[in-house]
């Protein structure tokens, strides 16, 4: 190992329970597991981050068509998860379900603190939704009141959020991207 070591980070997406994991988080989870070990076989400091997002439509809809409650329905979907992780030997440093106490309590933190230095607002969004893929799209996207990606009905739906001020950002950030190319990767 040569050269100063570095910390590097990774972490895949933090995976909706509304199902059993399948091979594409199979595929997520091996490729960020790859990148994971070649850099520590580099020198550098790692951490591997992995883990469920229990929250959301899909999640709530899916808990409803089981049967039971969205807590019980990620308890038992976490598991899968952890175990095919495990069966399939990942490295990961950590595994968080974003139900925790732990993810919850830094959450509810961190936007407080946000909110109360003036970096986040609330305000209504309007658009038109697909459920499934959890994405918003333009009418002049949709295909005859489809979603593109999945071709089933989207909804218009109204919904209040909380939005980071990104815009008082934005020439710094491109700055930054401009002057240091590997930046993103």
């Amino acid at each position: 190992m040569t050269g100063k070591s570095k910390n590097f980070y990774v972490t895949t997406p933090i995976y909706y329970v509304n199902d059993i994991p399948h091979i594409g988080h199979a595929y997520t989870t091996i490729a960020a597991d790859t990148i994971i070990r070649h850099k520590k076989l580099s020198g550098n400091q790692t951490f591997f981050l992995t883990g469920t997002d229990e929250h959301g439509q899909k999640v709530q809809q899916a808990s409803q068509k089981a049967g039971v409650s969205p807590q019980s329905h990620v308890d038992i979907l976490h598991k899968r998860f952890k175990a095919l992780w495990q069966r399939l030997g990942i490295c990961n440093n950590d595994f968080i379900r974003t139900t925790e106490d732990r993810h919850t309590s830094l959450v509810r933190d961190i936007l407080t603190r946000l909110y109360k230095k003036d970096k986040i607002y609330k305000d209504t969004y309007q658009g038109l939704y697909c459920i499934p893929c959890e994405r918003f799209w333009t009418e002049k996207d949709l295909n005859r009141n489809t979603c593109p990606d999945c071709t089933r009905n989207v909804e218009n739906i109204t919904e209040s959020n909380y939005f980071f001020k990104m815009a008082n950002y934005q020439e710094w950030l491109i700055d930054h991207i401009k002057n240091n190319p590997n930046f993103i990767q």
